[in-house]
């Protein structure tokens, strides 16, 4: 049987970026994307409604992402769908559906704090809607600098 998982999603940040580390040093980055939907009722009423999907953003990718973006960034994801179950201190089960982003694009525009300069390089604005966040990517999606070594990003789950 096929199957795919696959996701496509345009939207802004609802808050900065949050950037960790691992204990192995991998980057992990995780935000929330606001994304809206307009539609029109039968009544002729025009709706609005906005979904919150969590996205997880992993190696340089994740560095950048921090480094770049802020609350209202407008953002192109691409990525895969993962499920994920833990149990809380107190015993509650708990399950949620985030995004994996296997590619980030920034898109121009989203305010005054549209886009975040880091402090050692101040880029115009213009620079940073064209990060190819794919040149520092090794052919496993790896940081060309770990390509090398085998990865599981699954064991490291920071949550």
């Amino acid at each position: 049987m096929a199957s795919l998982n696959r996701v496509f999603l345009i939207g802004n940040l609802t808050r900065d970026p949050e950037l960790r580390y691992v204990p192995s040093g991998t980057a992990v980055a995780t935000f929330t994307l606001a994304v809206n939907k307009v539609y029109v009722t039968q009544a002729g009423e025009k709706k609005e409604e906005t979904s919150f999907i969590r996205i997880v953003v992993w190696g340089r990718r994740a560095e950048v992402c921090g480094e770049y973006l802020s609350k209202g960034s407008p953002v192109f994801v691409e990525g895969r769908l993962q499920s994920r179950n833990w149990e809380t201190q107190d015993g509650q089960k708990r399950s949620t559906i985030e995004v994996i982003a296997d590619n980030v694009q920034f898109l121009r525009g989203g305010g005054e704090k549209g886009t975040r300069e880091p402090a050692a390089k101040q880029a115009p604005q213009e620079d940073v809607g064209s990060i190819n966040l794919n040149e520092e990517i090794g052919p496993t999606g790896d940081n060309a600098s770990t390509a090398g070594q085998k990865s599981n990003n699954t064991e490291e789950t920071p949550f």
